[in-house]
Formats: structure tokens, C-alpha cells, sequence
């Protein structure tokens, strides 16, 4: 009965450290779902590019933009946390982005691919 009594004892004590300890960490500087969206607007560039959508000029200001952003990242990042604000200007700032990327790949100028 000791024994039993030790092991549920011990086993309690083992879900309540588990659900402890698994408690997710602080954000810290962890941004997958900003990295991400800027690397598939990377490539929403660069396959506008490839596909005459884009001219030179319009993802001179797309990639500029991107690197804007990237900037802004990192200095989000700097102090070592990326807070709840941080976070949501730089996900507003990624959908003006896409939403630029969006207008200028739809629109009437294309580059001349020479095809």
C-alpha cells in the first residue's frame, strides 16, 4: 500500500511538473509565421519577375519595400523580444506589402520578356 501510495504520489507529481515545464516560453524573438509570409513574398516577387507581371522598376520598389520591412524586423528583434505591438505593426506593414505586391503584378504594365 506504501508503495502505491508513493507511486501516485509520484505520478501526480510528474503531470504537474510535465504541465508546468510544457507551458509555452515567453515570444522572445521567435517569428515564424512574419518569417514566413516574407519569404512567400519573396517569391511572389521573384515569380512576378520571371513572368513579365513585374517590370524592373515596379520590383525595384517591391524588393525595396521587403527590405524595409526586413529592417524593421530587426530591429524588433534587437532587444531580444518581438512584443504583441511589434508584432502587429510588423504584420500590418507585411500586408501592405502583399497588397502592393497584389496591385502591381495585376495591373496593366508588363515587362517586355522579348517572347
Amino acid at each position: 500500500i506504501m508503495n502505491i501510495k508513493t507511486m501516485l504520489a509520484a505520478a501526480i507529481a510528474a503531470t504537474f511538473a510535465a504541465t508546468t515545464f510544457a507551458q509555452p516560453a515567453a515570444p522572445g524573438t521567435n517569428t515564424p509565421i512574419i518569417d514566413k509570409r516574407a519569404a512567400n513574398q519573396d517569391k511572389r516577387i521573384e515569380a512576378g519577375k520571371a513572368s513579365g507581371q513585374l517590370t524592373a522598376k515596379q520590383a525595384a520598389v517591391l524588393d525595396k519595400r521587403d527590405a524595409k520591412l526586413d529592417a524593421k524586423l530587426a530591429a524588433a528583434k534587437a532587444d531580444g523580444t518581438v512584443t504583441a505591438k511589434e508584432r502587429a505593426k510588423l504584420t500590418h506593414q507585411e500586408n501592405k506589402n502583399s497588397h502592393a505586391i497584389a496591385h502591381k503584378k495585376h495591373n496593366a504594365r508588363t515587362a517586355d520578356t522579348g517572347k
